[in-house]
């Protein structure tokens, strides 16, 4: 498969798994043993990153009306009964503070996790469970928007978050969506307020994560060593067109999963997941993949 296909190809797996409570980490890896990838070479793994901040900016994109309406309504909020620690935006940023710490102080188990693909089925499998039943549970919710949240459900949601670091394949998504779920939001305002919170969790880590990549490091061996990376104009384009691709699927996937968790539940996402978790243990106990 020539870079460019395969550029197109990671590119439409990022923007379609990112948002949806499946695990993008758990589909790229996927891609990765199904088609015998490394993208553990320098090169790919700035541009796993690269195609990430691409899926990112389609919430800004898309979230930019309600973004500047929060903005120009701070502290109060559009109905006055807001404080400066319970407006959406402040409440965004407790859930976010309150993942990252621990994020941060785990990051080596983080990284132990990241490759280990029967922590990532076994967090697929578990976290469909979880999504069928909390989801088919927790059917009459007090809180039908984001802007009626408090901070200890801001908070519990942040925390939840932590998992999704912690286990790859338990998705960012599911967690917080099912943790909205359980104290109390509506699934439009669960989704929402997980779409909210993964703008600052996701930029922060990514941006990260590509520092690491570039930036150079004195103690890894220079054969370890991703920086500086000297990038081709055939890299380049590699790079622009998976950036590209990530960003215009990831638009589309936010606003179609938008309208369809107004209409539906998320029920089909967690039967998948409970499929995909068991084909993928039964491929690793016979060396499939």
């Amino acid at each position: 498969m020539s870079d460019f296909l395969l550029s197109i190809l990671l590119g439409v797996v990022e923007g379609l798994t990112e948002f949806l409570p499946v695990s993008s980490t758990a589909h790229l890896r996927i891609v990765e043993a199904l088609l015998n990838l490394d993208l553990h070479d320098s090169f790919w793994k700035m541009y796993t990153i690269v195609i990430q901040l691409g899926a990112i900016l389609a919430l800004p994109v898309y979230f930019w009306e309600r973004i500047m309406k929060l903005l120009r309504t701070f502290p109060a909020g559009e109905r006055g009964d807001r404080t400066i620690l319970t407006h959406p935006l402040s409440l965004t940023m407790i859930a976010f503070v309150i993942t990252a710490i621990p994020a941060w102080a785990l990051k080596k188990q983080i990284g132990q996790n990241l490759e280990n693909l029967w922590v990532i089925s076994w967090a697929i499998l578990i976290g469909g469970i979880i999504m069928w039943i909390v989801d088919l549970a927790f059917t009459r919710p007090k809180i039908q928007q984001m802007d009626e949240m408090n901070l200890w459900q801001a908070a519990w949601i942040g925390a939840a978050q932590i998992l999704s670091a912690v286990f790859p394949g338990t998705s960012r998504s599911m967690s917080t969506i099912a943790a909205g779920q359980t104290v109390g939001l509506s699934r439009p305002a669960a989704l929402e307020f997980s779409f909210f919170l993964s703008m600052p969790t996701m930029a922060v880590a990514t941006l990260y994560d590509l520092y690491k990549t570039i930036a150079p490091n004195r103690n890894t061996p220079v054969e370890g060593n991703l920086a500086p990376l000297a990038v081709s104009g055939h890299q380049w384009i590699v790079l622009v067109i998976g950036f590209v691709i990530s960003f215009m699927v990831a638009l589309a996937v936010v606003a179609w999963f938008m309208r369809w968790v107004r209409a539906r539940g998320f029920v089909p996402f967690a039967i998948y997941r409970v499929i995909l978790g068991i084909v993928m243990l039964i491929s690793l106990a016979r060396g499939l993949i």
